[in-house]
């Protein structure tokens, strides 16, 4: 039985809609623990920085991860129709790069066993990658703003 284009129409767009939603979802847990963790400062007053912090790590990762695995596959295996979108996905996805090395970089120095050394620096490390944070959330949303108007 052959499939309807507005079935299949609508099918992409369920797909799409429900990579947003579980970017969002991630998105709001990592922010969530960013600001417990910022909450904590100075760090070394709080026995909890330790636990907390891998607990961050571990949601900035996933939430990096689904992004990359999940939404901007998605367009590099050419799965997204709508020429405005592939044009607003191929504009920002470099920066998107570019705040994704910083997520990495912090989770290498961070996402360890022998952090009390670490700790100092994690003031000055967390304010920068909130910068980063903050761009590739704005462009994040750019792109989640173009998938979400429904056109055929």
């Amino acid at each position: 039985m052959a499939v309807s284009s507005n079935q299949a129409f609508l099918e992409r767009r369920t797909r799409s809609l429900t990579m947003v939603r579980k970017l969002v979802e991630g998105r709001t847990e990592m922010l969530s623990l960013y600001g417990q963790l910022a909450s904590k400062k100075p760090f070394q007053e709080y026995q909890e920085v330790p636990s907390l912090l891998q607990d961050f790590c571990a949601a900035l990762i996933d939430y990096t991860a689904n992004a990359h695995f999940q939404l901007y596959r998605f367009f590099a295996e050419k799965r997204e129709r709508r020429q405005e979108v592939l044009e607003v996905a191929d504009r920002i996805y470099p920066r998107i790069v570019d705040a994704t090395q910083t997520v990495l970089d912090f989770n290498d120095k961070y996402d360890s066993e022998q952090q009390t050394f670490q700790l100092a620096s994690l003031e000055e490390d967390l304010s920068r990658l909130g910068e980063h944070l903050a761009d590739r959330i704005e462009l994040e949303d750019r792109l989640i703003d173009i998938l979400s108007v429904q056109r055929n």
